[in-house]
Parts: structure tokens; C-alpha cells; sequence
């Protein structure tokens, strides 16, 4: 996968601010927390990564045009 431009790392990190809460829309990995659950994000890296603490303890990451996350406060 590509890496984003510095544009859109940008706009994920004001979207997704270190604090916020997600919920979990998709992510296809056979470690991934189901669907619908609550995290809370840690923070936005260089490629897009949306880091997320997952409620249910889960520490994967939200991979920018693989997985999808909606911020929820």
C-alpha cells in the first residue's frame, strides 16, 4: 500500500484527535475486535495509522485505506 500524502496524515490527525472516541466499522484482520467496538485513540502515525485502546483490550491499529473507524464524540 502507498503511503497517504502529508495532506491527508494531517486531516486523519485533526479528525481523529489523540482523546477521541471511535467506534469500529471494519477492519479485515483475523485479530481485529468485532465490529462495533469502542476505543479510544492514542494517535495518528506517519502512514495513516489510526492507534486506537480498544474497550475490550485490543491494540490494533485502524490502517488508513484498509479499515474504517467513525469518531463518535
Amino acid at each position: 500500500m502507498k503511503t497517504p500524502r502529508k495532506e491527508i496524515i494531517e486531516r486523519l490527525r485533526e479528525d481523529f484527535p489523540v482523546g477521541c472516541r471511535v467506534e469500529l466499522m471494519k477492519m479485515d484482520d483475523t485479530q481485529a475486535p468485532p465490529i462495533g467496538t469502542l476505543g479510544t485513540v492514542i494517535g495518528v502515525d506517519a502512514i495513516g495509522t489510526i492507534h486506537v485502546n480498544w474497550d475490550n483490550g485490543c491494540g490494533l491499529g485502524v490502517a488508513y485505506g484498509e479499515d474504517d473507524c467513525r469518531r463518535i464524540d
